[in-house]
């Protein structure tokens, strides 16, 4: 049966088992649009389309479908390339769609013409670096394979965004719908180990103090209750990446909580001062993990790495052993082995020995940041216990929530990391929440970045979409003020602005509103708000002198 490229397209999403899309309507894009009327698929009009790309985002990061951004050619294309960068980063699978000028007035200049040609914006080049697969459908006699390479890029075993670019007047074109039959689901072959499972289970067996870092590979691999059972049966710490916060649940004997430079040093001062083994499981060790590459993290220990990407083995340090594998079958069979050879559980002298030895802030500065943040630590500690589990926290700040919030092992948090766009949290909460719509939902960021992306208050106001979003209120960007006060002789310039009255914001949005400035508040935060089936702005005030003390690097 013929059918149009549009109404196509529009089946091809919805045998991708997409039920929402995130855009902007344009004149580009009009027959896609008319074509979702009678879908399924239910589109959400954003305020700007940086926004729906982040929303695809956050629904891919707790989905773990395939979700869809669209906007119209030209500046609808190019403003959604952060977001889609972020993708890339993230290895997200979001599809983008974008419109183009007809093919038969290609480089004549036509309005917002963004093909490439004579002298047009080159749109495809634009994306090129930041998807797997990109393409500018120029004819239909191909469209089969374009939309299974799409799907293979998408749905492979490394995903990453996809762009299609389709023409206006190819959109309007017919084509058999047996098309669709052309495409091929890809299926996650089993990844085989590649050293041995005796290997590791011999380097655990003979180490005293061995301790695991678990990554973001860990939760993708589903492998969170495995690590954790593993942990528990043979005394082993776990410290997690930023990624990776609750795969232990935090505040648990046996989790170290959080390695890296923003998080408040426990996990750290252990494994220089304690570990004899490094078991890495699906973590990058990058900058923010590894203190800058901190070599003292890494001196005089056994390392084994497990990680389902053969490109991450060895890429920043030289492991004894090397396993490219599914993360949860490789522990699960090094669990069997050491529990069927009977190893005795490590001793816990160490850890004890180490919790012992910390002690609170001597110095006053120490002291008096620990009281400027002292609001900030009640409400993480607070969110923990309100929210034990299902909760859905979307931070873009997460130089508090490194060390403040106890992530449990049933609950989700998503640091803003990839390219740490800011304005990213609303949308990406709003996306998420559009998935798990029982899931109490946060966005967590600061006053700066808020004012990036707050008009996407609208589109949750708009679609009912409850949603809790968090600003931190100090009336500054405060990494630039950390910096400058730290590197550049307090030299200030461009890190203070007014920010606008959050109440009348609120009100203007038509959404509660709670503003934060002392412990009293927070209680009545908690024992009032409806934090899991409303719309809140809640601001909490901070001290713009008071910053994390951790150095950034140079």
């Amino acid at each position: 049966m013929n059918i149009s490229v549009s109404e196509l397209i529009v089946r091809y999403l919805e045998r991708l088992g997409i039920d929402h899309i995130f855009g902007m309507p344009g004149a580009h894009v009009l027959p896609i649009y008319d074509r979702l009327h009678d879908s399924q698929v239910k589109s959400v009009l954003v305020k700007h389309e940086q926004g729906a790309a982040f929303m695809a985002g956050g629904y891919a990061r707790v989905s773990h479908r395939p979700p869809p951004c669209i906007a119209t050619a030209g500046p609808g294309a190019t403003n959604l390339i952060t977001g889609i960068a972020n993708a890339y980063a993230e290895r997200l699978p979001v599809l983008a769609i974008t419109g183009e000028t007809s093919t038969y007035i290609f480089g004549k200049g036509g309005l917002q013409e963004s093909s490439g040609e004579g002298g047009a914006i080159d749109q495809g080049a634009l994306f090129a670096s930041i998807t797997r697969y990109h393409k500018l459908i120029e004819r239909t006699d191909y469209l089969g394979q374009v939309l299974n390479q799409a799907t293979q890029a998408l749905l492979g075993r490394e995903p990453g965004p996809v762009l299609l670019s389709i023409p206006y007047n190819v959109q309007k074109e017919m084509v058999d719908d047996s098309v669709l039959e052309q495409i091929h689901f890809p299926r996650k072959a089993a990844i085989r180990h590649t050293a041995s499972v005796a290997e590791l289970a011999g380097l655990i067996q003979d180490a005293r103090t061995p301790v695991i870092v678990a990554g973001h590979g860990s939760i993708l691999a589903g492998a969170r209750d495995v690590v954790a059972a593993f942990s528990e049966r043979f005394n082993i710490p776990v410290t997690t990446s930023l990624k990776a916060k609750g795969v232990v649940a935090e505040g648990t004997p046996l989790s170290l909580g959080c390695l890296g430079v923003t998080s408040n040093g426990d996990a750290y001062r252990y494994l220089v001062e304690h570990a004899d083994l490094l078991i890495f499981l699906g973590a990058g060790f990058n900058e923010r993990t590894s203190y800058l590459w901190d070599p003292k993290l890494l001196a005089h220990k056994r390392i084994a790495q497990v990680d389902r990407d053969p490109a991450q083995l060895g890429r920043v340090f030289q492991p004894d052993l090397a396993m490219c594998g599914d993360i949860r079958a490789v522990m699960e069979d090094v669990f069997a082995l050491l529990d069927a050879d009977g190893m005795e559980p490590k001793a816990l002298d160490p850890l004890d020995d180490h919790r012992a030895a910390m002690t609170p802030p001597a110095d006053d500065a120490a002291a008096t940041q620990h009281e400027a943040f002292h609001l900030i630590q009640r409400f993480f500690s607070g969110l923990a216990q309100r929210f034990p589990h299902n909760a859905l926290v979307f931070d873009d700040n997460i130089v508090f929530a490194q060390s403040y919030f106890n992530v449990s092992d049933r609950n989700h948090y998503f640091p803003n990391s990839g390219i740490s766009s800011l304005g990213h949290a609303i949308p990406a909460a709003i996306g998420a929440r559009c998935f798990a719509k029982d899931s109490p939902t946060f966005a967590i960021l600061g006053d700066g970045g808020f004012q990036m992306c707050c008009m996407e208050m609208m589109t949750a106001v708009n679609y009912r979409i409850p949603l809790n979003v968090v600003v931190i209120n100090n009336g500054t960007l405060s990494l630039i003020r950390k910096n400058q006060f730290q590197l550049y002789g307090e030299r200030y310039i461009d890190c203070d602005f007014a920010n606008p009255d959050f109440s009348l914001l609120a009100q203007a949005f038509g959404v509660q509103h709670y503003r934060v400035e002392a412990g009293a508040d927070l209680d009545r935060l908690f024992a009032e708000a409806d934090l899991t089936g409303a719309i809140n702005l809640i601001e909490i005030l901070l001290d713009k002198h008071a910053f994390p003390r951790y150095l950034s690097a140079r």
